[in-house]
């Protein structure tokens, strides 16, 4: 194994390595690859003089294959030439490797002034950093997170205790634990090295595993909530509008007549979802449409939610938003909708270059892509109310927002039923994006013990039970209705409780457990000798 000293070995390893992420993913689902992949990661950084090359070709593999989808956007609706498009890619995905360029610096550091045990201890909870810088940082993108790979997986099933979060840090302490002692083993020191240490490396592989088994039944009732036993009907609209249709002021009309005509069959459930921005027209410019919309839910005994941007010209902003039409509630004895109402949702995660331009004053002209039609949107709220249709209360997430789980966890209520998501990812074509997409809805809907409803325009549409699986949805690329019912459970999660303090919890003590270990075995050495 001499040959993976050699720099361009570990150069080359280290890319697939990382290229093989991507395969973890949706639409492929190949679960048991991060497991590896972060374990090789691991012992290459332990064996290189070049940890911040290995970091970044780790990054670029694992974000460069991962993400491709965003350069179809930029591609095919960027209005740039290939090699631009190409540039403008490399520069996100370089950005996204730089995460785990400082992770394998720190680690490899560790490693030489401390030895095995210290990365180790670390590696869990600079793994977590990481994950929450990327998260933070320049509005946030953490797409792509290891424990993604896991929705479909036993070890899955511990989301609704430790979140997505915890499942990745459940993920490197495995891998960490894997690569210590193959390091040990490679480098004849297995014996030498404190039996409590490589018992608690085992240990921790198998408890891993086994606690996924039994964890997720730590869920209680929730005596705060008013969203236990109820159930609802929605029917939700795909249109399958192309991107190059969707702000053509001649086809907005066409575009309209498309879902209301869809729609006929469906006033007969408590609530209809149409994706985002399915209304092409600013809200201020489609008041008659609207108004006949509200009436015709209204008449129905049925509410509406439609995606719609809106253009505030008192204070000079451009929302993207949802807003109800229809019955509100039971009790409401006529339509609820006038410009303005205040049952709506405005998106707080904007999408860079598509929702929002970077340093606007420097690109905006430089290039197509930084003049897309409605890409200088206004952040609404981090935290805002519920959306509320036909008694039904949705905690909304437009887009790349349901991503984020403490931007959702931070707008559930005790009387949340469900939540919905509407997109718009015609963007990415035939990539896998949109599959990526859909497995971290599910992931939501695991973690929060919610239902997600996914409205979107060309796919993947669906609805996700509580525990996180697809129960119903709409072939990509084709325009069709879905009709289902929504169980809303009467138990919460800890996950939703608690949020993210048990997966730091969790990562802070492994480290201190392990610390703890070596420096007992350092005190025993020094009485030995």
């Amino acid at each position: 194994m001499r040959w993976l000293d050699n720099v361009w070995a570990q150069a080359v390893l280290t890319l697939c390595l990382g290229l093989s992420l991507t395969l973890a993913f949706s639409p492929y689902d190949y679960a048991y690859i991060p497991l590896f992949s972060i374990t090789a990661f691991l012992v290459l950084i332990s064996r290189t003089q070049h940890p911040k090359l290995i970091g970044f070709l780790f990054g670029c593999g694992w974000f460069g294959a991962g993400i491709s989808w965003v350069h179809v956007s930029i591609a095919e609706f960027g209005g740039v030439p290939l090699i631009v498009s190409l540039f403008l890619m490399g520069l996100l995905v370089s950005y996204l490797a730089l995460f785990v360029m400082l992770f394998s610096l720190i680690i490899h550091k560790l490693q030489l002034k401390f030895g095995y045990a210290l990365p180790l201890a670390a590696s869990p909870a600079l793994w977590f950093a990481m994950e929450s810088l990327r998260s933070v940082l320049f509005t946030g993108f953490p797409w792509l997170s290891l424990g993604y790979s896991q929705t479909n997986t036993v070890i899955g099933q511990l989301a609704p205790v430790i979140g997505e979060t915890g499942i990745t840090t459940i993920l490197v302490i495995l891998a960490s634990c894997a690569a210590y002692l193959i390091l040990l083993i490679r480098s004849n020191k297995i014996q030498q090295q404190s039996s409590s240490i490589k018992l608690s490396a085992y240990g921790a592989m198998l408890l891993s595993l086994h606690s996924a088994w039994f964890m997720p039944h730590f869920t209680h009732n929730n005596k705060n909530t008013n969203a236990q036993n109820q159930s609802f009907t929605v029917g939700v609209v795909q249109g399958n509008i192309e991107q190059s249709m969707r702000w053509v002021p001649e086809l907005d009309q066409p575009i309209m007549d498309k879902y209301l005509q869809l729609s006929e069959i469906l006033w007969q459930n408590d609530v209809v979802i149409w994706p985002e921005a399915a209304v092409p027209k600013l809200e201020s410019e489609a008041q008659l449409f609207l108004h006949e919309v509200d009436a015709q839910a209204y008449a129905s005994n049925t509410g509406l939610i439609t995606g719609i941007v809106n253009y505030d010209f008192g204070r000079d902003m451009i929302l993207n938003q949802l807003i109800s039409l229809g019955r509100k509630n039971t009790n409401l004895d006529q339509p609820q909708y006038y410009y303005g109402h205040n049952n709506r949702f405005a998106k707080h995660h904007l999408l860079p270059i598509g929702e929002f331009i970077p340093f606007e004053n420097w690109l905006r002209g430089l290039a197509p892509i930084f003049d897309l039609p409605m890409s200088s949107f206004t952040r609404g709220a981090y935290v805002q109310e519920n959306l509320q249709a036909n008694g039904v209360w949705f905690v909304p997430a437009i887009c790349f927002e349901i991503v984020f789980p403490r931007q959702i966890r931070a707008n559930i209520t005790p009387e949340s039923n469900a939540i919905i998501t509407v997109s718009n990812d015609a963007w990415f074509g035939d990539s896998h994006g949109p599959h990526q997409h859909m497995q971290i809805a599910q992931m939501r809907a695991l973690e929060f013990g919610l239902p997600v409803i996914r409205a979107t325009n060309n796919g993947i549409t669906g609805i996700i039970d509580h525990h996180g699986q697809i129960q119903s949805r709409l072939p990509q690329f084709t325009e069709g209705v879905l009709v289902d019912t929504v169980m809303t459970p009467s138990n919460t999660t800890l996950y939703r409780q608690y949020g993210d303090i048990i997966p730091l919890a969790l990562a802070s003590l492994w480290m201190l457990f392990i610390l703890g270990l070596y420096f007992i075995s350092l005190r025993s050495t020094k009485r030995l000798s």
